[in-house]
């Protein structure tokens, strides 16, 4: 009786469990009878693995931090050169200020014809795209990076990015950021500094214009234009030949600045009406034929100063024919003939000035003259109208167009114009011809389906019907009387006329 028992207990603790604590505790029990060193590594790996589906699932059940995305801006996007199309509204993560830089939040972007080159292409070292357009605009400090000195957070500032101006948020060196004055507003800051600049620099810099002197000024109706008129205005006794399209030449005429307002097509020989001597200065912002022709008009002692190239912007994409015919009708002048002559020849590029040439410190310095000037009212932007960043395609379509009287402005805050339902298209001859088959194919099928179903409940309703008297005749139930012929009458006019 006690060996049976004693041989089921032993029988009962060799068998082992198939559980994972029972493996556990087996090898404790190895290291005990002293047989840990002979044990092989292959029966201590189950402890190991189940330590490490442990700690899996130990790992699988702690919740994971979740890093939030990151924050996003709209801004204005130039997915490749050419047209239109290629300006799109697209969602950018936002900047951080690096060393030196401030951190702008965008309350409103000037937009240039120098924009309008970029888009296409047309310009000397251009971006990679796609990239983020726009040279000006002005906003709030919202962040200030490292080493940034006279800026804090909450300062009203515009700035002169290389690009990158046309979003609601831009990160910009300190080099190119100027206060604005408390009073004055967004829209003007990014009206007024990029066109004044220019406009400064070429009247009192380059020309030194003097009292009694003439000046002869293309795209009088732009925003560097009107900001020539105005500066001009400031010195006494000067002539202004404002050209521009006839349809500009009402409303610049109510502003009372402009002398003598001539339009685009024919003005050599308007200006020559007016004065045969011609003009001490020249300001041409086009380029092309417009170089000879502006040359030609000058006096004795004239100069001539080039600040643009917009000629080239003939169409919505770039032509390399117009790139190359504005830069070959112009003539090559030698200096003997300036010599001869006695005139001069300049040019002005802002762009360069500020971001090749080092000239941060000139533009700052002239900045403040011009806020001092708008200070004491001598000079007022002139804004033609205000944007959304999502109409920023016809924006510059007005531009494009010529039809802007002073700056057009971009503002993010704005809610863009409705748009107006697309109408259906019209279709070709060929593909209606196609629809046209294919609809009647469509039909004759239905048609046959049809006559199938007819033909088949007909035969139903047939022997459904066999026994009546008109199924016997082979008549239909619903058979009308047969008409009259040869001008009989039938039998049941017979009997109403009886």
């Amino acid at each position: 009786m006690t060996e049976t028992t004693e041989a089921q207990v032993a029988a009962e603790v060799k068998t082992p469990s198939p559980t994972a604590e029972t493996a556990t505790t087996e090898a404790p029990a190895a290291t005990t009878n002293g047989h840990a060193e002979e044990q092989p590594a292959s029966e201590q790996k189950p402890t190991e693995e189940t330590n490490g589906s442990a700690t899996d699932d130990k790992a699988k059940s702690e919740p994971k931090e979740e890093v939030p995305p990151p924050k996003e801006m709209r801004a204005v996007v130039l997915t490749g050169f050419g047209g239109f199309k290629n300006v799109k509204i697209l969602k950018k993560p936002e900047p951080a200020p690096q060393t030196g830089e401030v951190l702008i939040r965008v309350k409103a972007c000037g937009l240039n014809f120098q924009d309008l080159m970029v888009r296409l292409g047309a310009i000397d070292s251009p971006p990679k795209t796609p990239t983020i357009l726009g040279f000006e605009c002005a906003g709030e400090v919202e962040a200030v990076g490292e080493e940034v000195e006279g800026f804090k957070v909450g300062d009203r500032v515009v700035a002169l990015p290389e690009f990158r101006a046309w979003s609601e948020l831009v990160a910009v060196p300190t080099k190119y950021v100027y206060h604005i004055p408390d009073e004055m507003t967004f829209q003007d800051a990014a009206a007024i500094v990029m066109n004044y600049l220019v406009a400064y620099i070429l009247i009192f810099d380059l020309i030194s214009l003097r009292e009694g002197k003439s000046i002869l000024l293309h795209s009088v109706g732009g925003g560097v234009g009107q900001a020539i008129v105005q500066l001009a205005r400031t010195i006494p006794n000067v002539t202004i030949f404002g050209v521009c399209s006839k349809g500009k030449h009402e409303a610049l005429a109510a502003t009372g600045l402009i002398d003598h307002l001539i339009d685009r097509t024919d003005y050599v020989n308007e200006v020559r009406k007016i004065t045969t001597e011609g003009v001490d200065v020249v300001m041409d912002c086009l380029c092309g034929e417009e170089c000879n022709r502006g040359y030609g008009l000058l006096k004795p002692m004239g100069k001539y100063i080039l600040y643009g190239s917009s000629n080239v912007v003939t169409g919505e994409t770039k032509s390399f024919f117009s790139v190359a015919r504005s830069w070959w009708q112009v003539d090559k002048v030698s200096p003997i003939k300036l010599f001869d002559e006695n005139k001069s020849l300049a040019g002005f590029n802002l762009r360069h000035l500020l971001y090749q040439q080092d000239g941060s410190a000139y533009v700052r310095s002239t900045v403040e003259k011009i806020f001092d000037l708008w200070k004491d009212g001598k000079v007022k932007p002139v804004v033609d109208s205000a944007w959304a960043l999502e109409d920023v395609a016809e924006a510059m379509q007005k531009m494009h167009d010529r039809k802007n009287i002073g700056k057009l402005v971009l503002d993010p805050a704005m809610e863009p114009k409705p748009k107006p339902a697309t109408p259906a298209k019209t279709k070709s001859k060929k593909q209606a011809s196609e629809d046209k088959s294919s609809k009647k194919d469509k039909s004759s099928e239905n048609g046959d389906d049809k006559k199938d179903e007819e033909a088949k409940t007909n035969g139903e309703e047939g022997e459904a019907a066999a026994t009546t008297p008109e199924a016997v005749n082979g008549d239909s139930a619903e058979k009308k009387e047969p008409a009259a012929t040869n001008g009989d009458a039938t039998e049941s006019e017979k009997k109403e006329s009886s």
